[in-house]
């Protein structure tokens, strides 16, 4: 009986212990502590929800359609060579052919590399192919998919802690940004598409200043895109291009994205394309030398320097007027990788860090105020066991904590309405028990008889309570969107520890009274 005692004892003073470790980093003692002590221990704290620390939530539309229009772009710039320059129209894409053996050769093509791709219509000098609806299905839910992923890197090189990313609906996503101070660089880094092109610019066109002077039309084969630059004065000055339609290449084949410096400190962003990239940048500048390469992101032209030579190894720069936050930025998006559709802000909220401290304040008083009165009814009430309830009781505000500090949890004002519930069963198992115990020691029973039925009777009871709890939990947890889900995190943590200190808590120390002399009566 001594060892059952001494081996409860040990596993609440451990879970004690490690609690109050996990918490540490959680406390403001924790930067006072020496960086070798630090380092010893477990970094994880409690994070503070959008509620309490302030921040920004943002509600983004994906344009799932144009994830159809994306894939054939790409298809169109893999597929595109010297002699056959694909073309786009709706859902289909349309490939000119000269000869029946091109047009053999362009099918084994597009069966090895885009076998879902269908033959729509096909005659003497066009093959045209569609994608099926299944297809188009497929691409409009990872379209979806990849776009979180896509935002979530972002979000992450960007520094945000502890964020929160999910589907809301068939082509919504919420983003919570906790204690986020640069709203506006935020939506700029989440919401731009990021989708890199290299055009060649049409300088050999006789017509291209009337063009870009808007006094004759931009012809088929050509597209106007223009570049933003601050004036001497600061305004706005956009500069237009006349650029061939047809991307040479996409930023796909990029592997990395770096901020570097130039001759005279300037920021600008190295690229690294992968193998095939390097292979088809090290094609285009062969071929096109003398000639401008525009590097377009977005629909805006960055920089277009004139090739001067072959250039091999795979790198490339984007340059620009940039200052150094504006090339960090640049190279997140572009190292995270392209949204495969555009995004639409629906609502965009900012939440100031006052409302923070006030619902910090408030829930920390609401918390403190309800256990002091919890603790001192259970004193008075039940005397001697009710202030072994109360030790109970803050053991399992420690452990709470302790587990959320582990799981990196992030608190927000429902959450610590949770806390306070939790609070509130502990107290009801409490009482449960401590009534059986009464009800036993009326009908006559010793003490030690009396502790052992009232709890064996009040286990199923406590047991049943806290499982539909939990399953309510669970289901606000699936459910539910981020303040319930904050909600349901503490209270399903809360009643397993709950459970734990009022079977076992409280019990092994009437076990270890009862242990040492025999009671004639209990304080209760």
């Amino acid at each position: 009986m001594k060892r059952k005692i001494g081996f409860r004892l040990a596993l609440l003073g451990g879970a004690t212990f490690i609690s109050l470790l996990l918490l540490l980093p959680s406390l403001p003692v924790w930067k006072d502590l020496p960086g070798n002590v630090r380092k010893l221990l477990p970094s994880g704290k409690i994070s503070l929800g959008l509620d309490l620390k302030g921040g920004m939530s943002v509600t983004l539309q994906v344009d799932r359609e144009k994830a159809v229009e994306g894939t054939l772009q790409e298809i169109s710039t893999a597929m595109k060579t010297p002699s056959m320059e694909p073309r786009i129209q709706g859902t289909t894409i349309m490939f000119p052919v000269g000869s029946g053996k091109d047009r053999d050769t362009l099918v084994k093509r597009v069966r090895r590399h885009y076998p879902y791709l269908q033959i729509q219509s096909q005659d003497a000098s066009t093959v045209t192919f569609s994608i099926p609806p299944a297809e188009e299905k497929r691409i409009r839910a990872h379209a979806m998919t990849q776009a979180m992923e896509v935002i979530r890197n972002r979000i992450d090189q960007f520094g945000v802690a502890e964020p929160l990313i999910e589907r809301q609906g068939k082509d919504r996503i919420q983003v919570e940004l906790p204690g986020i101070n640069d709203p506006e660089r935020a939506m700029s880094l989440i919401g731009r598409t990021a989708r890199l092109q290299f055009l060649l610019v049409d300088d050999k066109n006789p017509d291209a200043d009337k063009i870009l002077e808007k006094k004759s039309p931009v012809p088929k084969g050509d597209e106007v895109f223009y570049s933003h630059r601050t004036g001497e004065k600061g305004q706005r000055v956009e500069l237009p291009y006349l650029l061939k339609k047809g991307a040479l290449m996409s930023g796909d084949l990029i592997s990395d994205a770096r901020v570097a410096f130039g001759q005279f400190n300037e920021p600008y962003v190295s690229l690294t394309f992968n193998s095939a990239g390097a292979k088809l940048f090290d094609t285009i500048t062969r071929d096109h030398v003398k000639e401008r390469l525009a590097i377009v992101l977005d629909n805006v032209v960055y920089s277009a320097p004139v090739i001067q030579e072959e250039i091999a190894g795979g790198q490339a720069q984007i340059t620009g007027s940039f200052t150094l936050k504006e090339a960090k930025d640049l190279s997140i998006v572009l190292r995270s990788g392209a949204l495969p559709a555009p995004v639409h802000i629906l609502q965009n909220v900012t939440v100031g860090p006052s409302l923070g401290k006030d619902s910090i304040r408030a829930g920390v008083r609401a918390t403190i105020f309800a256990g002091i009165l919890v603790l001192l009814f259970m004193a008075v009430y039940y005397r001697f066991s009710g202030v072994i309830a109360d030790g109970a009781l803050l053991l399992n505000l420690i452990l709470l904590v302790g587990a959320m500090a582990a799981l990196h949890a992030t608190l927000t004002l429902p959450g610590i309405a949770g806390i306070i519930l939790t609070i509130g069963m502990g107290v009801d198992s409490n009482v449960l028990i401590f009534e059986r115990i009464r009800e036993e020691i009326r009908l006559g029973k010793p003490v030690r008889s009396a502790i052992d039925s009232g709890y064996d009777k009040a286990f199923l009871t406590i047991v049943d309570s806290h499982v539909t709890t939990l399953i309510t939990a669970l289901i606000l947890f699936i459910f539910g969107t981020g303040p319930i889900k904050g909600f349901a995190v503490t209270l399903s943590v809360g009643i397993a520890i709950n459970l734990f200190t009022a079977l076992v808590g409280t019990r092994v120390v009437f076990d270890a009274i009862t242990a040492r002399k025999k009671l004639e009566r209990l304080s209760i």
